[in-house]
């Protein structure tokens, strides 16, 4: 079953690699002509995938890459893992999705599996993607063609995440729809979880990203409260998580990053209001997760002020661009959030992430493109103020990070059990 991927990002390019793996030929589709070539060379431009692993795929004959929609039609089946932002409205964005099949409709083959991936509100696949899909191709939905969604579960950063092992949820528009999907699946994955339709595979996706959410939310609300109570929040979690059951550990931070777990919740809160709800617990850990970031702001104030410094004038360093610890991707990341305040409030700011060196173009942040991260040496860490850790990657030096600042502000409890000596410490 030759197989189409379109969009060979975060999720895309390991679901190919996957695929070539367990010998299907994979052709991946991007509108990026500098991915599309880089594959080709067998380079990745990905820190967690190796370029050993797109090199062998690549000379197997088991994986290429290019922009040319159009050879679609030599594929049999065609899985979408493109973007869901949120718009400037913070209203679902599905352009990429509607896009995509309208760029492929074309070429669709009487037969053709199509399967989404990309996270999205419930009725996406089986009424927007299909109504694209039927127009362009004059084929009919689950008669000329099979229609199906499975919700990605990446979780990059995290070695222990392999798309083989990770239990794969399905559903189809078509119990026809299904079975191909899953013929499609079981040729890469170990374990299929077949669910009753396109919508209930889309839901199962946000359940699992507003639980996090929500309790999320819930741990920096009690970061808050707690520290007020003069309680380290990171003690109690580590002390609560010794019960074998009935407890799951969440941690705080300066906010939600990534391209899930701050955008996926309002994707359902506005489907919702299409039926009259309203998802009042799910706005609410919104607007807690939402307020972090001034938490933080604050906090480092504080600490400047107990320098005998206002934040208008101060150099300040963040250390960790990117979203979670150990990846290279700053999506949605928090950290742009906090720098962006504090320039507003008047500090010079600057960051460190040594798996972000230049600042990439993004659509929320392009004044920020171009941007180096400052370099790892006592000079320059100790002309700076203060520093906040924001993200958490662990090839960065703690204890060099003690000796050489003057204060420091920490998000992510990085600092914990390093004695700090002369530098002034913080929680935030």
């Amino acid at each position: 079953m030759k197989t189409a991927i379109v969009g060979l990002g975060y999720v895309g390019l390991p679901l190919s690699l996957q695929f070539a793996r367990s010998g299907v030929t994979v052709l991946g589709l991007d509108i990026d002509k500098f991915k599309v070539d880089s594959l080709n060379n067998g380079q990745s431009y990905i820190r967690h995938i190796s370029s050993e692993a797109v090199a062998t795929a690549v000379k197997s004959g088991t994986f290429s890459a290019s922009t040319e929609f159009s050879r679609v039609k030599e594929v049999e089946a065609v899985i979408i893992c493109v973007p869901t932002p949120l718009n400037k409205n913070r209203e679902p964005d599905i352009s990429y999705i509607v896009e995509t099949g309208r760029s492929i409709a074309p070429h669709l083959q009487k037969g053709t599996l199509v399967v989404l991936e990309s996270t999205t509100y419930p009725g996406t696949t089986d009424e927007d993607l299909r109504a694209v899909l039927e127009a362009g191709s004059k084929l009919k939905a689950g008669v000329d063609f099979h229609l199906a969604f499975s919700p990605e579960r990446e979780d990059p950063g995290n070695p222990d995440s392999k798309v083989a092992i990770i239990p794969k949820v399905v559903g189809g528009y078509t119990p026809a729809c299904l079975e191909k999907a899953k013929a499609l699946y079981s040729k890469a994955i170990k374990t299929l979880v077949s669910v009753s339709s396109c919508r209930a595979a889309e839901a199962t996706k946000l359940l699992e990203n507003t639980f996090r959410g929500v309790n999320i939310a819930l741990v920096n609300e009690l970061k808050v409260v707690y520290s007020a109570m003069g309680i380290d929040i990171w003690e109690v979690i580590n002390a609560a998580k010794t019960k074998p059951f009935g407890f799951m550990a969440f941690y705080p931070g300066p906010g939600l990053g990534g391209h899930c777990i701050p955008i996926d919740p309002f994707y359902l809160t506005w489907k919702a209001r299409e039926y009259g709800q309203h998802t009042k617990f799910i706005e609410l850990a919104g607007e807690v997760n939402t307020a972090m970031p001034e938490y933080v702001i604050n906090r480092v104030a504080e600490a400047l002020n107990e320098e005998s410094k206002a934040v208008k004038g101060s150099r300040i360093l963040v250390v960790g661009l990117a979203y979670k610890a150990d990846v290279d991707d700053e999506r949605e990341s928090p950290s742009y959030v906090l720098m962006e305040t504090l320039k507003h409030r008047g500090a010079e700011v600057a960051y460190h992430d040594p798996y972000v060196p230049v600042i990439r173009p993004t659509r929320e942040h392009a004044h920020w493109t171009g941007t180096k991260s400052v370099e790892w040496n006592k000079e320059t860490i100790r002309s700076f103020d203060l520093v906040l850790i924001s993200t958490k990657h662990s090839t960065v030096n703690y204890h060099e990070l003690a000796d050489w600042s003057r204060c420091i502000v920490d998000t992510r409890n990085a600092m914990s059990g390093i004695p700090t000596g002369s530098c002034r410490l913080w929680k935030a």
